[in-house]
């Protein structure tokens, strides 16, 4: 056995302590195992509490903690900068613990792959003789705009913004950190000094593929070498190279699948809208209580995830409506979801995970963007892959229920879908 693991290379891996970038890191790392990579992936000890570690005993990944307490990006978006420096303080600190018991255990660490919100840790990698790789969780679209905001080569001509290898994003395109830059400053710090280490690293890797993103990846190989690693979606609803990799691995939320799955199973052929806004996005009670007559009103039936802490928004007599026709759950497997026979649109916050988990399986989109890249995300599919919709918001940042009705049914009987 000892002399199984010697033959092995030997890499560390640190996301960034939210799921969104957990989870293409951990498939990363399920794709490196079975070429011989031995990989101790890195979190806080409350992080790794909280998660629910499906699917490491298969992936053969290790998982080290370090004492942290959990970073809240909902609860901490005006302190972020503060956030930031206690990961990297907990980082700094507990990292050469685990590397000296995986050097007392007979493995040696060659490289780090981390994320690129803690470029800082290239400089931790060189300075122990390690290489370093810089993992990027956004589409390389929405990066451009912050690498040309590093470099001080962006610029806002008549509300445009028009860069090399990109389409013109008008400012509601942008991503929304620029689109408004005074609303959470030190958050935009953070996005920005992804790319303050971008030329030393040793690797650049973007969760996104070629031809999704093909002239501005050319634009950026030409300055720099980078790899496309994406979509980092498990292997069975893709390549199914990686034989039981049905699921992240790594959730913060129990799923309720079983009652998704009976429900879906007695519904027809792509006549249910799946609706997610993802782990974070906080809707104001206005905002879901147009989604839920926006749903009602589209007349189709749907599969609405609403966490614990939103059900109270919904509106009063919103459940007396639903019938046979709408299932609310507080969570469930979104890529069992979406592979679904009876699913015939996504109405989403068009996260990058989401987008690509829709991409992969073929389910047309309505984007209801909320913040950071979700509004780029909705341009690339509604303008340029038209793949989808993007629901317009009202001058308070309303998307109303006639809008989400109409882009609704331009998915599902219309030229919106694929």
């Amino acid at each position: 056995m000892e002399q199984e693991t010697d033959t092995k290379t030997h890499i560390l891996a640190i996301p960034f302590p939210l799921q969104g970038h957990i989870n293409p890191m951990v498939q990363l790392c399920n794709r490196l195992v079975p070429r011989r990579i031995h990989v101790t992936l890195v979190t806080t000890v409350s992080i790794g509490a909280s998660l629910q570690i499906q699917a490491c005993s298969n992936t053969m990944i290790t998982i080290e903690t370090v004492p942290d307490p959990p970073i809240d990006v909902r609860e901490n978006l005006d302190e972020y900068e503060i956030s930031h420096r206690r990961f990297r303080a907990a980082i700094t600190s507990g990292l050469p613990g685990i590397i000296r018991k995986q050097r007392d255990a007979g493995l040696h660490f060659k490289a780090i792959v981390y994320d690129s919100f803690i470029p800082w840790m290239l400089d931790v990698a060189h300075e122990r003789g390690m290489k370093g790789a810089v993992l990027f969780t956004q589409p390389c679209t929405v990066c451009s705009v912050y690498y040309h905001m590093h470099k001080g080569s962006l610029e806002i001509q008549r509300d445009e913004v028009s860069l090399p290898g990109m389409p013109v994003l008008g400012l509601k395109d942008l991503p929304s950190l620029v689109c408004d830059m005074s609303s959470y400053p030190s958050l935009l710090e953070v996005f920005v000094k992804q790319f303050s280490t971008f030329e030393k690293a040793d690797w650049r890797l973007f969760n996104t593929f070629d031809k999704l993103e093909e002239e501005i990846l050319k634009w950026m190989a030409n300055k720099y070498p980078i790899r496309t690693i994406g979509p980092t979606v498990p292997s069975m609803y893709t390549d199914k190279r990686l034989l039981g990799n049905y699921d992240y691995g790594l959730s913060f939320f129990k799923p309720n699948t079983d009652s998704c799955m009976k429900w879906l199973d007695k519904k027809e052929d792509r006549s249910v809208i799946y609706v997610s806004f993802g782990s974070y996005a906080d809707l104001v009670d206005k905002q879901m209580r147009e989604v839920a007559w926006g749903l009602i009103n589209s007349k189709f039936s749907f599969l609405w995830v609403v966490r614990d802490t939103e059900e109270s928004k919904l509106p009063r007599d919103f459940t007396s409506e639903l019938h046979d026709n709408g299932l609310i759950v507080n969570w469930c497997s979104q890529l069992e979801v979406l592979s679904h026979r009876a699913i015939g649109c996504f109405l989403t916050h068009g996260g990058w995970n989401s987008t690509l988990e829709a991409l992969s399986l073929g389910v047309p989109m309505v984007v209801m963007p909320q913040w950071t890249d979700q509004t780029t995300n909705a341009k690339l599919v509604a303008d340029v892959w038209k793949i989808g919709v993007r629901v317009t918001a009202d001058e308070n940042g309303i998307a109303m229920r006639e809008e989400i009705a109409a882009g609704v049914n331009d998915v599902m009987q219309g030229d919106g879908g694929l």
